[in-house]
Parts: C-alpha cells; sequence; structure tokens
C-alpha cells in the first residue's frame, strides 16, 4: 500500500515538473542559437511584420473599447468625492500600468500563440523540420529565434499603440459622455504620470511576447498525430501562453512595484 502511494505521488509530480524542465532546457537551447545571428536575422524582419505589424489592428481595437470604459468607470467609482480630473488620473494609470499590457497580451496569445504552434507543427508533421535537421540546419536558430526575438521586439510596439489609443478614447469618452473638459482630463493624466508607468508596461509586454513566442514553438515542434495534432498543439499553445501571461504579470508586480513602494 506504502509502495503504492509512493509511487503515485512520484507520478504525479513528475507530471507536474517535467513540462517544467523540458520548457527551460528548450528556453536555454533558444538563448545557445541567438548566437547564430546569420541563420535567425535574415527572417526577422519577415516575422516581425506576421507577428506584429499585422496584429496592431487588434491591439487598437480591445484599447479603443477599454479607454473608453475605464472613464465610465472611474467616474462612476470616484463620483463626487475627488476632483473630477481624477478619471484621467485613474485612465492613465490603469491603461499603462495593467490593462493595456495584459488584454493586449491575451489577445496576442491567441492570434500569435496560435500561428506558431500551427504553422512549426505542421512543418513537424509533414517531415519539413526533419528535412532541414538532415540538411544540418538548426531548428532553433532558423526557425524559434527570429520568431521570438520578433515577438518580444514587436510586442511593446503594439502595447504602446495600444496605450496611445487607450487614452485618447478615455479622453473622447470623458469628453463626449461625462461633460469633462480637455483640461480637466489632461491634468489628471499629468498630475501622478511618471515614465515609470509606460516603461513597466513595455517590459512587461516584451516578457510576454517573448514568452508567447518560446510556448509557441515548443509546441509546434512537439506535434504529433497529424492534423489532430496541429490543433492540439494550437489550443496547447494558447492555453499556456494566456496562463504564462498573467504568472508574468504577478511576478513583475512583486518584484518591480513592490521594490519602488518599499523604497
Amino acid at each position: 500500500m506504502l509502495t503504492a502511494t509512493v509511487t503515485s505521488i512520484g507520478r504525479v509530480t513528475r507530471r507536474v515538473f517535467e513540462p517544467v524542465g523540458t520548457g527551460a532546457r528548450f528556453t536555454a537551447d533558444a538563448v545557445r542559437s541567438l548566437r547564430d545571428v546569420r541563420s535567425w536575422l535574415p527572417e526577422l524582419s519577415t516575422h516581425a511584420r506576421i507577428l506584429g505589424v499585422e496584429s496592431l489592428p487588434i491591439g487598437v481595437f480591445i484599447a479603443l473599447f477599454t479607454g473608453i470604459v475605464l472613464a465610465l468607470l472611474a467616474s462612476y467609482s470616484v463620483g463626487d468625492i475627488v476632483p473630477p480630473y481624477f478619471v484621467g488620473t485613474l485612465v492613465q494609470k490603469t491603461v499603462t500600468l495593467e490593462l493595456a499590457p495584459v488584454l493586449t497580451g491575451l489577445a496576442l496569445a491567441g492570434r500569435v500563440g496560435a500561428n506558431i504552434a500551427a504553422e512549426l507543427g505542421t512543418m513537424r508533421v509533414t517531415e519539413q523540420i526533419d528535412a532541414l535537421e538532415t540538411l544540418t540546419f538548426d531548428p532553433m536558430s532558423h526557425l524559434v529565434v527570429p520568431r521570438v526575438v520578433a515577438s518580444a521586439a514587436m510586442f511593446p510596439i503594439v502595447v504602446g499603440t495600444a496605450m496611445l489609443v487607450g487614452m485618447v478614447s478615455g479622453w473622447g469618452a470623458s469628453y463626449l459622455l461625462l461633460d469633462l473638459s480637455t483640461p480637466q482630463f489632461l491634468k489628471g493624466v499629468r498630475i501622478f504620470f511618471t515614465t515609470f508607468d509606460v516603461q513597466y508596461g513595455l517590459v512587461k509586454s516584451a516578457s510576454f511576447g517573448a514568452a508567447v513566442a518560446l510556448i509557441g514553438c515548443r509546441a509546434g515542434l512537439t506535434t504529433s498525430g497529424g492534423a489532430q495534432g496541429v490543433g492540439r498543439s494550437a489550443t496547447r499553445a494558447v492555453v499556456i501562453s494566456a496562463v504564462m501571461i498573467l504568472v508574468l504579470d504577478a511576478f513583475w508586480a512583486v518584484v518591480w512595484l513592490t521594490n519602488r513602494t518599499l523604497k
């Protein structure tokens, strides 16, 4: 009885922690492959366009309505307790620090993560990756690194655009729906604004981009089982990417915001 219990615990523990170990090894291999610049640099612009530029409409669309909702929620929450210009403060803080990076990151996890996993998964099941390895091409430097670098570089651009759009839509909602004048809104934006707000959001989004691309690449390269396997890999990449974004969001809050609060 005791042996069976210990065996069951060991099996469950291995099942839980084995993906962590394999993911860490995959990340380390990708980092080592960064040195092969001549292999991944020519592919960088293509993936930057696919993963970043073509994702801009998603970020803009999300930020447009997020800014409107935040302005209305801020007005509802503070009511007559604080001056009206605090609507601008709340919109600016929530958009730049949290909602623009996280909501945009979650949306891009679906688009970018699924795209990468499906593309590489199809290459795996059709034996294109095996052909590359036969020709002595390293899949990490040719397939993984350019996608990870492009994603990490382009996520902050998409999120930065979303921040700007969210602020503009928040101002529009305040002006049109709340009768808040432009000087009042801008006063609320400026009074507590620091460059750290934008820096924090952009750094978070870069980490989100790298994580989404790494997860999508690993899911794609480990695909098996034909078309159904490709579908499972894409789904797994999206789910794990969304969870990892929330984990990284909490990580940056604990590591970075806590240190600033204690100073």
